[in-house]
Parts: structure tokens; C-alpha cells; sequence
């Protein structure tokens, strides 16, 4: 029923944006004339084989970043032209060196394409992209991208598996941590800010690299959390929440896309042709390429999809995966599916144009070795000023969950007691997906107080691991707090706690860390965590126990510094939770986003949408973050009470910066439709606007509303406002209650 709802809406789409069997054209893909006619030249040249050598990618030797694979010789490949792409090869020298062999000793000389996870960074290691996505600045956001994106073309990479655009609502699921969080509003505005980053203004320019959109699609609705688990979710919920991002990606002009390794509704990505093929293809007129993910195409057999490797290339490719990565099916098996007629060689090469095209546009025609000089390679890598904005970024990515006038701290101590398994930790401070980045290069939280407060007596003691039961470091950690005037302790996940394949069931602090915190907390000295991790953690017992939490997630090569700048006050948090943190696990899947019951939540009756055993509220909402100053905020004002379809709306709110300190404040505007043809969410983020104040500063800040800001998937799937009332919220996180009312007339 579903998959037929799903065609019926498709078709109906295509007939309104196109003509039957032709492709649209995306505006962010403009056809260069000549690169069509240079790539039509080159495929009159080349054989079958050569073709489908184009769409098979291999791995580098060096480093594995899925399932152990059986060894190839890379370089013959290349000679018979029958590979066209390698990931995990790293440095401007190894590429030139393959590149060479495409060039001096292959037939057609045609470059090979590079491809690499820049997740967060290359060399110079930024925070984990949910940490990034927590600092609600796009524009920082988009810079670190772009550092990225230029080490890694010194580097000799062309092409990123980023960014990652999966929404996602449930934080034992372990790639939460690549991603920007659960709302399909602010995580649309983050990946047109990573594509840009990435991808800049031109992608020959020497300092970008291709991005690609993945997982496409609904990757994050993994049930239970578990990677890499079946997805099934409504066509409501596929289109309302998990495909925003991705057209977002599309409007940014992202070059590529990867499918994900999920099935949805019954069908793998890998064969999904109705959204592979007939939505982003046709009907959304993606010009790039599509790459499965990591041997996503033979992994179909384990789903019970095909039978055979056969089978499994039959399926990808019919559904729109261009580039087989490291499944090995496509050069095995595709010539022999054409001679028995079930592939047409004119597909073969629309998916080889759709690949060569992404080559011409990074110049590798023009320039194969562009991307392979060595000296530029040296003077990017850790440059100076990608340093600076790394700790520039992880200070903006840090949110304070609590201060109970415990921060900042005084220049004046005289000893810290700092304590915890992150407290000097150089490997873990990288998070996962650490590119290149080396641990001898971050710079650990220890390193940063010393260099904060070079005369002041820093009492190290690591009290416990992250795995285990013994509490024998305890007692050197108890003797550092007692004869210190500050305890800060540094606890959370190690860098293999989140990431892919790292789903956890339990999402309190591993080990022994809680009963370390719980002892320091005995001794009743200003205390706070420092938190350090991949994903939300279930610590509702800090909250009610420690005078100050400061989440500083997986902040990368420049951590130790940035955080010491927010402990002492020369940076002012100003982070919020891209993702709800839940008080517990019980609670999740727990999103601001949701819908009401004909029994809305009222945990002080019984017969209502409620647990008896736990408050249904979050411990942290969407949105949330505290700052070293206070600001207040006024009920929104509209400039007037109804609209048609033709006007906008203005809405207005004074914002006061209340205390001693200059102060930023992202202030988030909600809408709620109080009635549809279909159940409304009770609220939907709509605008951000971060705001600057000095003490006592106030300042006016006004947002507009459109009717497009109003529309939805109505009960007959179309994507339209409907007349109606409506909630608009203005506060600081999305349980704001500051509110006023307006009616939309059609």
C-alpha cells in the first residue's frame, strides 16, 4: 500500500514538473555545453569495460574504513582503464602517483577521482559536526568546511563523503555525531552550509572539493538506534522530516550523493529506483552522480533482496547507483547483464556522463595533478589561521547546560583539581571520523589550563577509564580535590563510543565516572563537568547534583584551549542543543517536534500521554543553551492579526542583555498550525536570528512570515498552507512560551 501511495505521488509529481521519461534540471545544475560535447567525444571512445570501469570505486590500502576487503592490484586496474575511483589514499604525493598511471599508462588518460570522509575536518580536526551544529552560526559552520575542503585538496583529495544530512532522533543511534541534530529546518540551513563550504563558488578552484549528500535517505530512523537496521516510517514522515536536508543539499548544488545502507519500507536504498531514480533524478533533476556506500549494493543479498552478486548489480544499478564503492558487482557482472539484454548500454553511459561531468567540473581534464603539489600540501596542512578558527569553533560549539554561579572561574585561583579520563586525553579529544588528524597535534584540556593560568598549581589525577570497574584511581583523585580550591572534571565518551557501528543501549556515563563525580561532589567545593561526547547522555542525576555542566562534545585539535577560554570567561557560551538530551532512556525517541494526543501530556493527570515512573519532559529541550550573562525577551509582537495569501507578517521582540557581561543569544522562532487536514506538530522551528549585546544593550529584532512558511504535505500530499490560526513562538529555546497569536485567510 505504501510503495503504491508512494508511486501514485511520484508520478503525479513528475507529470506536473516535466514531460514522461524526461529529466528536469535542477537550477544549481546548469549544463556546461562543452563539457556535454567533450564527454559525448570521450564515450565514443571508450569500450564497454572502460565504461563500466568509471563506476567502480576502490579502496587505498592504508586505511579501512568499512569491512576488510581482499587486496587488488590498483595499479593494473587503472592501466586497463577499469577503475575510476579510489577513496582512503591520502597525501599530494600517493595521488600523483596513481594519477600518473591514469594518465602516462592507461588509453584514454582519463583521471581517476579521489574521494575521502573529510567529516570534520582533514588535518586540522574541528568538532565532531553535531559540536558544530550546536554553535547555531551558519556562517562558522560554512568556515570550517571551507578549511576542511582546502587541506584536503592540498592533499591531493577531490571529493568528501560529506556532509552527512540524516536527521536524527534517537542518540543511541552512534552516527548522531555526524550529523546536525533532530530538525529538518535547521538541518536544511546546515548543509547548504557545509555544500557551500565545501564546495565554495567553483569546484575547479584549487581549495574545494566535491561534497556528497548522504545517506540517502531516512538513514537516522534506524529502529532501536541500532546502525545500520531497517527504517519504516510513513511517506508523511519520509517527506516532511527526512528528505528537507537533502534538498536542501540539492538547492546548495551538491555534487554527489551516496545511498544509504538502510532498507526503507521493505526496499534497500540500494534498489530503491521510486527515490533514486524517479524523485531525486527526474523529479528534483539531480545532475550530479549517486555512490552506493560501502559494498551497500552486495549487502543486499544479506537483506533478502537479491539472490545473487548478479541480482544485486541488477538492482543497483536500475536504481540509480552510478559508482559501486568497494561492492566489486559492477565490473563482475554489468557486461554480462547488457549481453543478456537487461541493461542498455545507453544507461551505462548516462551514469558514466553523470560521473565523467563531476571530473570535468574539478578541472582534473584540464589539470590531473592540480590537487598534487606537495609544497601547497605542506603550507595548508595545520596552517596558523585554520588553528585559530578550529578553537574559534569549538568555543562557539560549547553549550552550558548549567552554572549555579560557579562559572567562570577566577584568574585568581591559586590550585585547580582537574580530574577525569578527558582530562588529558590528546587521541579522544579527535572524536571519530578523524580524517588525518593526529593526536600529538590536539591539545588536551590539561595543556590548555596550564597555558591559561601558567602560576597556578594544577592537581592532574585521571580517577578512571572509560571501560570497566576499578575505582583504585579514586583515591588519588579525592586527595587532588581536597587540596584544591576548584574541582573540574573532565568525563564522558571515548572517541569510539560514537561514530558508525557505535550504537550504545545505555547512555549514562560509561565506566566508573558517575561514582567518581558523586565522591568529588561529597567534598562540597565549587565543582563543574566538562562534558565530552558524541551524542546526548542521559545525566538527569548531574543536574540535580553538580553546580555547573558545560557540554563541549568532541571538540578536536584545538579543544583544550577553547574550553579553557570558556571555563575562565574570555569566551561567553553561547551554544544551544542541536538534539534533545532525555532524563532517560526510557524516554526515546523524544524530539520538541512531535504531535499531540487526543490525551496531551499532563504529567499531574492520570489519563493522559504520560510515564508514571518519569516527568515526560526533556532534562535539556531543543534550543537550549545558557550563557554567562542573562537576556530577556519580549512577547512577540505582529504587525497585524490575519494575512492573505500575498502578505507577510512581521513579528517583533525586544531582547535586553540583563546582566554584566557582553553576551550572544540565538532566538529561535516557532510556529504551531492549530489545526490541519493532517495533525500538526505543536510546534515547528521556523527562524534563527543570533544576536550580539553589550551589558544593558537592547535591541529590536524582527522576523517575517510568509505563507510558504506555513505550508505542509495536507491530507492529499500536496505541499500548501491552509487557512487557518496560528502560534508564534519567539524565546530562546523551544520551550519558550512567549507567544502571540495571527490567522492566515486564503
Amino acid at each position: 500500500m505504501a510503495k503504491n501511495f508512494l508511486r501514485i505521488f511520484l508520478a503525479v509529481t513528475l507529470l506536473s514538473g516535466c514531460k514522461a521519461g524526461q529529466q528536469a534540471n535542477h537550477p544549481s545544475y546548469p549544463l556546461d555545453p562543452v563539457i556535454e560535447k567533450k564527454i559525448d567525444s570521450l564515450l565514443k571512445l571508450m569500450t564497454l569495460e572502460e565504461k563500466i570501469g568509471q563506476l567502480n570505486q576502490l579502496s587505498g590500502m592504508g586505511e579501512l574504513t568499512g569491512p576488510s576487503i581482499a587486496s587488488s592490484d590498483h595499479a593494473q586496474l587503472i592501466r586497463q582503464g577499469l577503475l575510476g575511483s579510489m577513496l582512503n589514499v591520502n597525501g599530494a604525493k600517493a595521488t600523483r602517483q596513481l594519477q600518473e598511471i591514469a594518465i602516462n599508462e592507461s588509453r584514454l588518460k582519463i583521471p581517476l577521482l579521489f574521494g575521502y570522509d573529510v567529516i570534520h575536518g582533514y588535518k586540522t580536526i574541528f568538532p565532531i559536526p553535531l559540536g558544530e551544529a550546536a554553535s547555531f552560526d551558519l556562517e562558522a559552520i560554512e568556515q570550517a568546511s571551507r578549511i576542511a575542503a582546502t587541506e584536503a585538496a592540498a592533499a591531493g583529495q577531490h571529493w568528501t563523503f560529506a556532509p552527512m544530512v540524516d536527521i536524527a532522533r534517537d542518540p543511541r543511534w552512534g552516527r548522531v555525531m555526524e550529523g546536525a541534530g533532530e530538525d529538518p529546518f535547521y538541518g536544511s540551513l546546515v548543509a547548504k552550509a557545509r555544500v557551500k563550504g565545501f564546495q565554495g563558488k567553483n569546484l575547479a578552484d584549487k581549495n574545494t572539493i566535491a561534497a556528497c549528500a548522504k545517506h540517502f535517505v531516512a538513514y537516522g530512523g534506524a529502529m532501536a538506534g541500532r546502525d545500520y537496521n531497517t527504517v519504516d516510517i510513513s511517506e508523511r514522515t519520509l517527506y516532511e522530516v527526512y528528505l528537507p536536508p537533502f534538498q536542501a543539499a540539492l538547492d546548495a548544488g551538491v555534487a554527489t550523493f551516496m545511498v544509504a545502507f538502510n532498507e526503507l519500507n521493505g526496499i534497500p536504498m540500494s534498489a530503491h529506483k521510486d527515490l533514486n531514480v524517479d524523485l531525486l533524478k527526474k523529479t528534483w533533476g539531480f545532475g550530479g552522480f549517486m555512490v552506493s556506500d560501502w559494498g551497500s549494493v552486495g549487502e543486499m543479498i544479506a537483506h533478502g533482496y537479491s539472490a545473487t552478486p548478479e541480482d544485486a548489480a541488477l538492482a543497483g544499478f536500475k536504481a540509480g547507483v552510478d559508482m559501486d564503492m568497494e561492492s566489486r558487482l559492477y565490473v563482475a557482472h554489468l557486461k554480462n547483464l547488457v549481453e543478456k539484454g537487461l541493461v542498455n548500454e545507453k544507461e551505462i553511459d548516462e551514469a558514466v556522463r553523470r560521473i565523467l561531468r563531476i571530473k570535468f567540473r574539478l578541472g582534473l581534464f584540464d589539470d590531473p595533478f592540480r590537487y598534487c603539489d606537495t609544497i601547497y600540501e605542506k603550507e595548508m596542512l595545520l596552517n596558523p589561521r585554520h588553528l585559530e578558527f578550529a578553537k574559534i569553533s569549538a568555543c562557539k560549539s560549547m553549550v552550558l547546560l548549567k552554572n549555579q554561579e560557579v562559572l567562570p572561574l577566577s584568574r585568581e585561583i591559586k590550585s585547580i583539581a582537574l580530574i577525569g579520563p578527558m582530562a588529558d586525553n590528546q587521541q579522544d579529544m579527535l572524536g571519530t571520523w578523524q580524517g588525518q588528524g593526529e593526536a600529538h597535534h590536539a591539545i588536551t584540556l590539561l595543556s590548555g589550563i596550564k597555558q591559561k593560568l601558567p602560576h597556578a598549581r594544577i592537581l592532574y589525577a585521571k580517577g578512571c577509564d572509560f571501560t570497566g570497574n576499578d575505582k583504585t584511581g579514586f583515591a588519588e583523585a579525592l586527595n587532588a580535590a581536597r587540596n584544591a580550591e576548584v574541582i573540574v572534571v573532565a568525563a564522558g565518551e571515548s572517541a569510539m563510543m560514537s561514530g558508525e557501528a557505535l550504537s550504545r543501549t545505555q547512555l549514562d556515563l560509561p565506566g566508573m565516572q558517575k561514582d567518581l563525580i558523586i565522591e568529588l561532589s561529597k567534598l562540597g567545593k565549587p565543582m563543574v563537568v566538562v562534558l565530552f561526547n558524541g551524542r546526548p547522555l542521559t545525566i538527569e542525576w548531574m543536574d540535580q547534583s553538580i553546580p555547573a555542566i558545560l557540554e563541549a562534545w568532541l571538540p578536536g585539535t584545538m579543544g583544550g584551549p577553547a574550553i579553557a577560554d570558556v571555563l575562565f570567561g574570555d569566551y561567553n557560551p553561547s551554544g544551544k542543543l542541536p538534539i534533545t538530551f532525555p532524563r532517560n532512556v526510557g524516554q526515546i525517541p523524544l524530539f520538541y517536534y512531535h504531535k499531540n494526543t487526543g490525551r496531551p501530556t499532563n504529567d499531574a493527570q492520570r489519563y493522559t500521554s504520560r510515564y508514571i515512573d518519569s516527568p515526560s519532559t526533556p532534562l535539556y529541550p531543543f534550543g537550549y543553551g545558557l550563557s554567562y550573562t542573562t537576556f530577556e525577551i519580549s512577547t512577540p509582537e505582529l504587525s497585524a492579526t490575519s494575512m492573505g495569501p500575498s502578505d507577510s507578517l512581521l513579528v517583533s521582540v525586544k531582547i535586553k542583555n540583563t546582566g554584566n557581561r557582553k553576551g550572544s543569544e540565538a532566538l529561535q522562532m516557532y510556529i504551531q498550525d492549530k489545526f490541519g487536514s493532517v495533525n500538526r506538530p505543536v510546534r515547528e522551528l521556523k527562524a534563527i536570528k543570533r544576536v550580539d549585546l553589550e551589558p544593558g544593550q537592547e535591541t529590536v529584532v524582527k522576523f517575517a512570515i510568509h505563507p510558504s512558511d506555513l505550508a505542509f504535505y495536507t491530507a492529499d500530499m500536496t505541499f500548501k498552507a491552509e487557512p487557518g490560526e496560528f502560534v508564534v513562538f519567539v524565546g530562546s529555546d523551544s520551550n519558550t512560551q512567549l507567544q502571540a497569536g495571527f490567522s492566515l485567510k486564503l
